[in-house]
C-alpha cells in the first residue's frame, strides 16, 4: 500500500536492534483518519470472508482493530497479556514471546469472547518472527474458531515469521512489507 510505505519513510524511525518506531501515527499516537484508511484496505481484502470478530493483541493492535472492525460491522477481542480480577479463570491461552519486550507472556481471552460458531479475522500492526499471530491461532483453535487470515500493518519479511506462518497455510495480507532497512539506508519495500 504506497499510502503506508509513503508514511513510514516520513515518520518511520530506524533504532539500533532492528527496531522500526512508527509510534507517531500507528502505535502510541494513532493517527485516527490515517489509520482507518488502512482499516479499510483490510476490509477490501477481507470482505466476503464471513468475518464476524476481529481478534487481536494488547495493546499495539487494539487501535487498529478497532478501526478495521468498524468497516465490517463486528465487535474486537484482544487477547491480555495479563489476567485480571476481572477476568475468570475460564480461559483459552497461549504463550506469545516478544522480540520488542524482550520476554514471553501468557495471553488471555475469555471463553466467552469466542466459540466454533466464530469467523475471526487477526489484525497486528507488525509481522516479523510470527509469535503473536501464532498465539492467537492458537487460542482460536482452542475456541474451535475459524481463523480466515491476518491483517498486518507492517511485514519484516526478511523476518521468518511471514514465510512461517504462510507455509502453515494462514492467508497474510500485508499493507507494508519491508525487505531491508537500516539507518543508513533507510528502507526498502517488497514489490
Amino acid at each position: 500500500m504506497r499510502l503506508l510505505e509513503d508514511r513510514i519513510r516520513r515518520d518511520g524511525v530506524i533504532k539500533a536492534g532492528d527496531i522500526l518506531k512508527v509510534d507517531s501515527f500507528l502505535n502510541h499516537q494513532i493517527d485516527v483518519a490515517f489509520v482507518s484508511r488502512l482499516g479499510e484496505e483490510f476490509h477490501r481484502l477481507y470482505r466476503g470472508c464471513g468475518v464476524n470478530k476481529i481478534l487481536t493483541i494488547e495493546a499495539s493492535g487494539i487501535g487498529i482493530a478497532c478501526l478495521t472492525a468498524q468497516f465490517f460491522g463486528c465487535p474486537v477481542v484482544f487477547a491480555k497479556k495479563a489476567k485480571t480480577k476481572n477476568i475468570s479463570s475460564d480461559v483459552w491461552s497461549a504463550e506469545a514471546v516478544s522480540y520488542t519486550h524482550g520476554g514471553t507472556s501468557t495471553v488471555i481471552v475469555s471463553k466467552e469472547f469466542l466459540s466454533d460458531k466464530d469467523r475471526l479475522l487477526i489484525i497486528d500492526d507488525f509481522l516479523a518472527n510470527g509469535a503473536a499471530i501464532t498465539a492467537l491461532a492458537s487460542i482460536a483453535e482452542q475456541a474451535g474458531a475459524a481463523v480466515v487470515g491476518a491483517g498486518i500493518v507492517i511485514e519484516k519479511a526478511y523476518q521468518p515469521g511471514g514465510a512461517m506462518l504462510r507455509a502453515r497455510g494462514m492467508r497474510i495480507e500485508s499493507l507494508a512489507r519491508i525487505k531491508s532497512m537500516d539507518e543508513k539506508d533507510g528502507f526498502t519495500f517488497c514489490d
